[in-house]
């Protein structure tokens, strides 16, 4: 995810984990998935869920992450934005670059 200048990576890549419902979510599960430490990750998902981002629910010693409706709406968002943001930089790599005009004689 490389030239995002309005996202924080890890942060981003712990919201787009949590799009996929095909596994259970924990904060080292996240932790692990977006390659960043677990006390970050778990003071991340402490704003989301201040913030309505996410739900958490206790099971044991083990503590389940879930995004809200509002959580989904965001992730979503946060992926169009990320793939259109990654086809313009793709379009500004393929460009032609502007030659140097050649010295007057």
């Amino acid at each position: 995810m490389k030239g995002l200048l309005l996202f924080k990576d890890k942060h981003l890549k712990i919201l787009l984990a949590l799009r996929d419902t095909s596994q259970s979510w924990h904060i080292t599960s996240l932790a692990k998935a977006s390659n960043t430490t677990y006390v970050h990750t778990c003071n991340f998902l402490v704003a989301c869920e201040q913030l309505g981002i996410t739900s958490s629910e206790k099971h044991g010693k083990i503590k389940l992450i879930k995004l809200t409706d509002k959580g989904i709406k965001l992730a979503e968002m946060l992926s169009n934005a990320y793939a259109m943001m990654t086809v313009m930089e793709k379009e500004v790599e393929l460009a032609p670059k502007p030659q140097p005009e050649p010295p007057a004689k």
